[in-house]
């Protein structure tokens, strides 16, 4: 059943999985600040697009981790020799240069990294200052922002092992994924939940 903020908004924030893949805990999830929507506010045709950019631009990051995610499992079962990667790897990226496995996951880790120094530079501020109740939850995102380039740094540096050493045991960058996997999609539903309502009332600055 659709809430009556996501009708008026015309989207609907995405949930993040109800299992995780790792049983490592890098947050609380119960203390996030909450912020509810203003009552009576509505919203043109132009917020709405606003906050639906949001989350295509979620979406997009969804989908390049399934991709990743998907990767790594068909190398660890062996399923993919060296030619056969490179051919799947090279239709997964924008960069046509992105040759092994180790490349097209540090250009992944660039595209994250790049999006939330966006959001902490440009986004984050302009809502902070148009509306002050929203102060803990970008307090909140901003503090995730940097556990999460800790652990992009895991990925990148347990693929350099394995990319440097292709005998070693692929399960240190599985877990690396699957860390990430857990926490990034956390964090993108969160900043959904709390912030497509703001971006559809105050636009990104």
């Amino acid at each position: 059943m659709t809430d009556p903020a996501s009708a008026q908004l015309g989207v609907t924030p995405t949930p993040a999985p109800a299992a995780r893949l790792t049983d490592e805990l890098l947050w609380d999830e119960s203390a996030r600040p909450q912020v509810e929507p203003l009552p009576g506010t509505t919203y043109d045709e132009r917020g709405r697009a606003e906050g639906r950019h949001l989350i295509d631009v979620h979406d997009h990051l969804r989908g390049e981790i399934e991709q990743l995610r998907e990767l790594v499992g068909q190398v660890a079962a062996g399923q993919l020799g060296a030619g056969a990667a490179r051919s799947a790897i090279s239709t997964m990226t924008l960069r046509q240069n992105s040759w092994t496995l180790g490349t097209y996951c540090a250009t992944y880790c660039r595209v994250v990294t790049t999006h939330h120094t966006i959001e902490d530079v440009s986004m984050f501020p302009h809502l902070r200052r148009s509306d002050a109740r929203l102060a803990p939850v970008i307090d909140r995102l901003e503090e995730e922002h940097h556990v999460i380039a800790e652990v992009l740094e895991r990925v990148d540096a347990a693929l350099v092992a394995m990319v440097g050493h292709p005998e070693q045991d692929v399960a240190p960058v599985r877990h690396a994924v699957d860390l990430l996997t857990d926490v990034l999609l956390s964090h993108l539903a969160y900043e959904e939940q709390q912030l497509v309502e703001p971006l559809a009332r105050l636009g990104f600055g």
